[in-house]
């Protein structure tokens, strides 16, 4: 499960943004107290994914922030999770109730030199040659080794399987369930 597994705020925000978004077509604005000192004052790349009875409704993410602060990170990468993924429909209304979400907080990306220095349950990858990058996060249900993390990742940014000259990077995430 990463660094950490906890039902926090972080899963809340992302809930509560998905719930307004869908019902009402409103971006979620929180109050003060709804947030950490981290959502307000930190910045990082986080995904926000959604599951439907086990399986994979929407998944969507920054890498590295663009946003000014973490919890707009959050709330704009919850909305297209629910609404953009282009694997999926969007959201609808009858399925919130049954809706289960996390949150992953990444650490900056770290270059690597050598597959060996991945640890699929620890470390997400990011590979990168020229403008094409794929990211996959750690400790996937499925993903069992690292050739099979580093190949998802490659067909996920369009590079093939034997392209040389393919940059890996590693990060840790903090996962929110």
């Amino acid at each position: 499960m990463g660094r950490g597994a906890v039902m926090d705020q972080y899963v809340r925000l992302a809930k509560n943004t998905i719930d307004l978004y869908i019902r009402e077509g409103r971006v979620y604005k929180p109050s003060a107290d709804e947030l950490t000192e981290e959502m307000n004052t930190s910045r990082a790349g986080a995904f926000v994914s959604i599951h439907e009875q086990g399986e994979l409704r929407g998944c969507i993410g920054t890498i590295e922030p663009v946003r000014r602060n973490l919890a707009e990170e959050i709330i704009s990468n919850a909305i297209s999770a629910s609404t953009k993924d282009p694997r999926f429909e969007a959201v609808s209304e009858e399925e919130l109730d049954q809706l289960e979400i996390n949150v992953d907080v990444l650490t900056a990306p770290q270059p690597i030199s050598s597959q060996a220095e991945l640890d699929v349950k620890k470390y997400g990858v990011i590979v990168e040659k020229g403008y094409r990058r794929g990211l996959l996060l750690p400790d996937l249900e499925g993903v069992d080794s690292v050739e099979y993390q580093v190949s998802i990742a490659k067909r996920k940014a369009g590079i093939g399987e034997h392209e040389k000259g393919v940059h890996l990077y590693r990060f840790e995430v903090i996962r929110h369930v």
